[in-house]
């Protein structure tokens, strides 16, 4: 079986080295080549050679970010898939990923062995997240056929997908706070789980939501 061919993007130089040599020792995996950021990735994403199967993507990076290169790659290259890796745990930059359309999220402590099952997870099956997100969120990524979802906490699940704050979508609702914060809590009994991060994972795996 031919390679499958990984991108890293990353600002630092030495840590970029370091973790093309963990992926390169990777029986199924490949680095094709590495870039400093996003821009430099949508220079070389010109020539048809350069475009990868999968792309390692750090957040915060100086002239064009993880999130808005994420987005880029999703709205030109949507078939590459993209893991974030990256030492962010705020929860607003996950949801942000998440929306800009990362397959996955990884904190760069991850192990050697983890690093290789989420790369391999995430050609298999397009989908894959860290243990430090899944833990609260691992009932939310199964598929659950058995749960039946009103048509009032579908469109709740969209909207919570997007930018909106709760006040927000209870505006778009026209619904009052109070109600909507209890669709919230519905569903995180519902679903199995505990914050608007697994919501939104929900969504995206059920196919509610289309980032």
């Amino acid at each position: 079986m031919s390679k499958f061919s990984v991108v890293i993007v990353e600002d630092h130089t030495l840590l970029s080295q370091a973790i093309s040599g963990v992926v390169d020792s990777f029986q199924n995996f490949k680095v094709s080549y590495t870039c400093k950021n996003g821009s430099v990735l949508v220079e070389k994403f010109k020539s048809p050679r350069n475009v990868p199967d999968l792309v390692l993507m750090d957040v915060n990076m100086p002239i064009m970010n993880g999130i808005e290169t994420t987005k880029w790659i999703k709205d030109h290259y949507p078939k590459v898939n993209v893991l974030a890796l990256t030492v962010e745990e705020d929860e607003n930059i996950i949801l942000r990923m998440i929306r800009a359309g990362a397959k996955g999220y990884l904190l760069k402590d991850v192990d050697k062995k983890t690093l290789e099952m989420a790369l391999t997870k995430t050609m298999e099956t397009g989908f894959y997240h860290s243990n430090h997100v899944t833990d609260v969120l691992v009932n939310s990524l199964s598929n659950k056929t058995d749960i039946q979802l009103k048509e009032s906490e579908l469109e709740f699940l969209k909207l919570i997908c997007t930018e909106h704050t709760y006040k927000e979508i209870a505006e778009i609702m026209s619904l009052s706070p109070k109600t909507i914060d209890g669709y919230r809590d519905c569903l995180f009994v519902k679903l199995n789980v505990k914050n608007r991060i697994g919501l939104v994972l929900y969504a995206v795996k059920n196919k509610i939501f289309t980032p």
